[in-house]
């Protein structure tokens, strides 16, 4: 399948500088940053910093290095924010929300990170 990539989109204006953020963490791959609309205590967003729209986009057509650089920065973040279990902490979880079912806002490959608050039950049960 082929991704058009917006570069529009407030992430891509985000990257270029266009739009201030909150940073936590950057690096050659990745930005993280605290959501503008928190959820819990602790809310910050991962970008990878190359053009991508969704979850499979991205580990379909980013690099092994893009990869590896994005998902350790996950681990960084979720370290610099004090959530970590393997540290001790209480915990976090991840959203990558993609397409339209998904709820994606943003056009844009992103993780959620939120910790901080006990976060409940993600979906309830679907019958039938």
């Amino acid at each position: 399948m082929a991704y058009t990539y917006d570069d529009q989109n407030v992430f891509a204006k985000i990257l270029r500088g266009e739009i201030p953020n909150d940073t936590v963490l950057e690096s050659e791959y990745a930005l993280a940053f605290r959501d503008i609309t928190p959820q819990a205590p602790t809310h910050v967003l991962v970008i990878p910093k190359g053009a991508y729209v969704n979850a499979d986009h991205f580990a379909n057509e980013a690099t092994d290095a893009e990869i590896i650089g994005y998902v350790r920065a996950i681990g960084q973040v979720c370290k610099l924010m004090g959530i970590a279990p393997g540290d001790g902490q209480d915990g976090y979880r991840t959203i990558a929300n993609s397409g339209a079912h998904g709820v994606q806002e943003v056009p844009h490959y992103h993780t959620h990170i939120l910790g901080g608050r006990p976060l409940g039950r993600m979906l309830g049960r679907v019958e039938g």
